[in-house]
């Protein structure tokens, strides 16, 4: 089951109507490192014009009463147990906090710091070697 089918049985659960909305603002997330509800809500408007700011903020509080999203881990979804993380990478912040990375996350990560850094343009990372 994919992370977005999990977060709709877990909302239904909760008794929470799955709409077309509510789909496309768990696919932004899904898809998105969203810093903040107004830059989902930005990304949201540009998919539906109809999207309200409030539909964000009722959605991500949804989201974080079923344990999908943390407001402290920035609106990421958090990794389920039966992500594979420990076949790809920990990180250990300074604060103490360990961050396990899936290898799609990790290949994720890379390729997003990559482009920001304006290392990549339109390539594809083929492989990653961590020398120790």
């Amino acid at each position: 089951m994919s992370k977005k089918e999990q977060i709709i049985e877990k909302l239904k659960e909760n008794g929470c109507r799955i709409t077309k909305q509510r789909l496309v603002l768990i696919d932004i997330i899904l898809e998105n490192d969203c810093a903040s509800c107004k830059e989902i809500f930005y990304k949201a408007s540009k998919a539906d014009d109809k999207i309200g700011v409030a539909t964000v903020y009722r959605m991500v509080n949804a989201l974080e009463e079923i344990g999908a999203i943390s407001r402290k881990n920035m609106y990421k979804v958090e990794c389920s147990e039966d992500c594979g993380a420990e076949s790809g990478c920990e990180i250990t912040l300074d604060d103490n906090t360990i961050c396990h990375l899936s290898p799609g996350t990790w290949n994720k990560v890379v390729r997003e710091g990559m482009r920001r850094c304006g290392y990549l343009k339109n390539q594809k990372i083929a492989k990653i070697k961590v020398e120790k």
